[in-house]
């Protein structure tokens, strides 16, 4: 694909983008680094049918680094409830901690200086530093990566997460100017997530299906790399999050010998499974203080920085 067809595709999502575009508040005008950080980090992994409601409580509750680095770990865990791995929201009152130490409480406006916060990596730097400061950096996520496989290479699947190569191709349709290049960012990221969908396109709806090349190839099919979740109905993932259910609803820590049947009355488990479980729950408990999401006083359990 030539670089003329690279522009023709760029503007043509641009003007999609500015029409078709969601409205979520860390879009608006008056967004701020915080903003942006807080929905970035909640965005991991997570639907942003539900990162919404809980982005507005915390923004009310914590609208500053400087408010969230005042908290506990216990409140933040607890306000995070079940939105994702109870780590990363630690991990985003570590950042604010940071940001605090650092940069005055202010969000820098620096890719390198973004990397060096806990938690914020490749892809969360570059977001931020774009979609909070303008900054003409590629931003490529999986929605992205499969936009450019399918429209630039005439691939029905894209590539595996690789950030020098993810870089590449997006800098290759990056607009020089910034503020386009911002726009550019999040429409190709909307047009994955809304119309270049990985089941199920809606190619007839897509502003650029004349010049994407994975249509003009009559749909080849690909081969998808299977990257199978492993399972969850009585995994340790599931235990942990029983154990840290638990902690959030019991402020003053609970007798870890009590622990399971904590569990079973809250219908977590059944009385028969009571003596197969109750082991691997302990030792779910137990990963989580090595992990730092507990702390164990004794046989006393509960969450990190409960006073």
């Amino acid at each position: 694909m030539t670089a003329p067809q690279h522009r023709v595709i760029v503007d043509a999502v641009i003007a999609w983008f500015d029409e078709a575009q969601r409205d979520f508040p860390w879009r608006e005008p008056d967004r701020t680094g915080w903003s942006v950080l807080v929905s970035e980090v909640m965005s991991q992994q997570t639907q942003i049918e539900r990162v919404l409601p809980k982005w507005l409580e915390f923004m009310e509750r914590w609208p500053t680094p400087a408010a969230l680095a005042a908290a506990t770990d216990a409140e933040v865990i607890r306000a995070w409830d079940r939105l994702g791995y109870p780590r990363r929201a630690v991990a985003l009152r570590r950042c604010a901690v940071a940001i605090v130490e650092r940069h005055g409480g202010e969000v820098p406006a620096d890719r390198e200086a973004l990397l060096a916060l806990p938690g914020i990596g490749p892809y969360t730097s570059a977001a931020i530093a774009s979609f909070a400061f303008g900054m003409r950096e590629p931003v490529v996520d999986t929605n992205v990566r499969r936009v450019l496989a399918r429209a630039v290479h005439g691939e029905a699947v894209a590539w595996q997460p690789n950030h020098r190569r993810d870089d590449a191709e997006m800098q290759a349709l990056l607009p020089e100017d910034p503020e386009r290049a911002t726009r550019w960012n999040a429409g190709s990221m909307e047009l994955g997530a809304l119309i270049c969908t990985a089941k199920a396109p809606k190619c007839e709806q897509c502003p650029i299906k004349e010049l994407c090349q994975w249509r003009g190839a009559g749909f080849p099919a690909g081969e998808a790399v299977s990257r199978k979740q492993p399972r969850f109905e009585g995994s340790d993932r599931q235990r942990r999050g029983r154990v840290m259910s638990v902690l959030r609803a019991h402020p003053g820590g609970v007798d870890l010998q009590l622990l399971p049947q904590l569990l079973e009355l809250a219908g977590l488990f059944t009385a028969e499974e009571l003596g197969s479980e109750s082991a691997r729950h302990l030792a779910a408990a137990e990963g989580l203080v090595r992990d730092g999401l507990a702390e164990r006083n004794g046989e006393l359990i509960h969450l990190a920085g409960d006073r």
